[in-house]
């Protein structure tokens, strides 16, 4: 087991420092997300933003472009207008929580930002679907959520071959990214190893075991997100709907093996783990 390590992120240019897990819960601007639950409406975002910060959420991800097999795939100017309603209910009714945007596209991320109140981008493509993102979010100068995914959405099932085992594989091909996002001036980084995007339900597994040689490899602070995947439910023989008590069982090994940051739907009792984690386990002062 690795000890959860302290780190320091910048937001909104005041350097913050994380003393244990943080919970970040999703809210998703979307129609069409694989688990109907975290879908919200702008009428209803205010609502659901205080009542996951009263369960203990410390960060707020809002999607609005589904990146489920299968899912449509908004323009750029319509993922925009689906995020801006939603961002400035967040904002009204939470100023001050840090809320990251899942985009993976330059002009969103701009926006999101600039005109938003958006605190940290993540990119579920770790930037290789839009060669602009790199640039735009070190000009931001905002925190960067590095995902691990193989070609698109639509087509990453497909790219599940990792001849030397799939931690070596995520491990290889981020390397470059982190160069190049280091390069670009991008300071703040979070490793997301991609678990259910371009990996088998084993594969994904075997990842969460091996969250310490991410954690090794790299030296950034690790966010895990499995929450309700078909990781659970396809071994469990479950719906997304079923999932809460996998998820919590996955998320507590998660922190057990040194993770950072659990993304999920559900922060209450993501949070009850938390806490118990932590007065079970000391953190290091």
């Amino acid at each position: 087991m690795i000890r959860f390590k302290s780190f320091t992120i910048n937001i909104r240019g005041r350097l913050t420092e994380i003393s244990r897990p943080q919970v970040m819960a999703i809210i998703n601007a979307t129609p069409d997300s694989f688990y109907a639950g975290s879908r919200t409406t702008p009428d209803e975002a205010a609502r659901r933003v205080a009542k996951a910060i009263a369960d203990g959420a410390d960060m707020i991800d809002v999607g609005a472009c589904s990146t489920r097999p299968g899912a449509e795939v908004p323009t750029a100017a319509e993922e925009i207008e689906r995020l801006r309603p939603v961002m400035a209910a967040i904002r009204e009714a939470a100023p001050e929580i840090p809320v990251s945007v899942d985009t993976y596209r330059a002009d969103v991320a701009r926006a999101a930002v600039s005109e938003m109140g958006a605190d940290i981008i993540n990119d579920v493509s770790g930037g290789l679907l839009d060669p602009d993102m790199i640039h735009a979010v070190a000009n931001l100068r905002v925190p960067y959520i590095l995902m691990h995914m193989r070609g698109t959405p639509a087509t990453m099932q497909q790219f599940t071959d990792y001849p030397d085992g799939v931690t070596a594989g995520v491990i290889s091909e981020l390397s470059p990214r982190i160069r190049a996002m280091r390069d670009a001036g991008i300071a703040d980084i979070i490793i997301d190893p991609g678990l259910g995007f371009a990996k088998t339900p084993e594969q994904n597994f075997t990842l969460l075991r091996d969250t310490p040689a991410l954690i090794e490899a790299f030296g950034l602070p690790v966010l895990i997100g499995l929450s309700r995947k078909s990781m659970l439910t396809r071994t469990l023989g479950i719906t997304p709907a079923e999932a809460l008590e996998a998820t919590v069982a996955a998320d507590t090994i998660a922190m057990m093996l040194g993770a950072a940051i659990l993304r999920v739907h559900d922060p209450l009792p993501c949070r009850q783990s938390v806490e118990l984690f932590t007065r079970t386990f000391p953190l290091k002062p």
